[in-house]
């Protein structure tokens, strides 16, 4: 899980003050300035992202309690109730639920129970960074599923890695407010890629990269675990594997 002291805290502070705005267009479209991390609005884009807690200590009489860990976000399947997040945050994990667009304890969108897990073979096998993608499908709440509610993104395999760049939106495990980054990805190898945005500490692993077409086309984890610093982050080159998993959550009951 992305872990590291935090050398950008200052900057960063700096950053969320002065642009906050300007990200905002590099968030819908890829258009803004890049490799520069701020605060997220709240957004239809942001709705479909959430951070996820420990199920036995999620909910208090007054609002969320607890420490929320890891971030994932709602694709589109069948069923409406798909997540996509890192294979490191879910394999070992106790019952979770997920808080789409989470902020300050609040939970706009509802609260939504984590019911099954699907981890790629060489994940569960013999935890292959080049495996480190997962899906959860989560309960419904009064009939709906959590795509009715908030949508989803549509999980893209097999693109060409830099394509277009691709906005990065996650919830840092300091923070009860997400960030969000708009960069153009760079291959670190043939299975691995990465991204330069400050400021993406532990708690972001899970994170969507998502394209200006709505595309999920990476995941923040895979090497180290999604980078041991803030500053870089990577994703495994979703292929193969990445699109038989998601067709077999899909596709589950």
């Amino acid at each position: 899980m992305k872990r590291s002291p935090r050398p950008y805290a200052a900057l960063l502070g700096v950053v969320l003050l002065a642009v906050t705005s300007a990200s905002e267009a590099a968030a819908g479209g890829g258009t803004g300035p890049l490799g520069v991390t701020v605060a997220a609005g709240v957004t239809a884009g942001t709705a479909r992202v959430g951070a996820l807690f420990d199920a036995d200590d999620a909910e208090g009489p007054g609002g969320l309690v607890g420490t929320h860990s890891c971030t994932a976000s709602v694709v589109r399947g069948p069923h409406r109730d798909l997540l996509v997040t890192a294979a490191h945050c879910l394999a070992g994990r106790g019952p979770l639920v997920f808080v789409p667009g989470y902020r300050d304890g609040k939970a706009p969108y509802g609260v939504w129970r984590v019911e099954r897990d699907f981890l790629p073979d060489g994940w569960a096998e013999r935890r292959d960074e080049d495996s480190d993608v997962a899906f959860a499908v989560v309960g419904e709440k009064g009939g709906k599923g959590v795509e009715d509610v908030v949508g989803g993104n549509r999980f893209v395999t097999r693109t060409d890695v830099g394509a277009t760049a691709v906005t990065v939106t996650g919830y840092p495990d300091s923070r009860e407010t997400p960030l969000t980054c708009s960069d153009r990805p760079r291959s670190h190898s043939r299975t691995q890629q990465r991204i330069d945005c400050p400021g993406l500490s532990g708690g972001t692993s899970g994170s969507p990269w998502v394209n200006g077409f709505g595309e999920v086309v990476g995941v923040l984890g895979g090497h180290e675990q999604g980078g041991a610093t803030d500053d870089i982050s990577y994703s495994v080159v979703l292929g193969a594997e990445a699109a038989a998993l998601y067709r077999r959550a899909a596709s589950a009951p």
